[in-house]
């Protein structure tokens, strides 16, 4: 919680409180809240999210990962594709 004499929040019980305080007043709560700021630990922001694999995200990767075989390329048969190779792909067949 930062208090510095404008609008101030935090989270209690998981219910998310917002304070506007004077700057005599924010110093004032900070003295009160300091005992137990002291034993605390900061808490990070939301997480983001992963992106999510779509049917045909995976339908495209495994038609380059095919690809890639029947050129001679070394693919693995899981995780991400390098960009190198996606890069070939696309220039392949993108002239048809």
């Amino acid at each position: 919680m930062t208090l510095t004499g404008a609008r101030n929040g935090g989270c209690i019980g998981g219910v998310g409180y917002e304070i506007e305080l004077s700057k005599k007043n924010a110093s004032a709560f900070r003295e009160q809240v300091a005992p137990f700021m002291s034993h605390a630990r900061r808490a990070g922001g939301p997480q983001p999210r992963r992106a999510v694999r779509t049917a045909s995200n995976r339908r495209r990767s495994g038609e380059i990962r095919a690809w890639a075989k029947q050129q001679g390329i070394a693919v693995s048969e899981r995780g991400r594709l390098p960009a190198s190779v996606v890069e070939q792909y696309e220039a392949a067949t993108s002239r048809r």
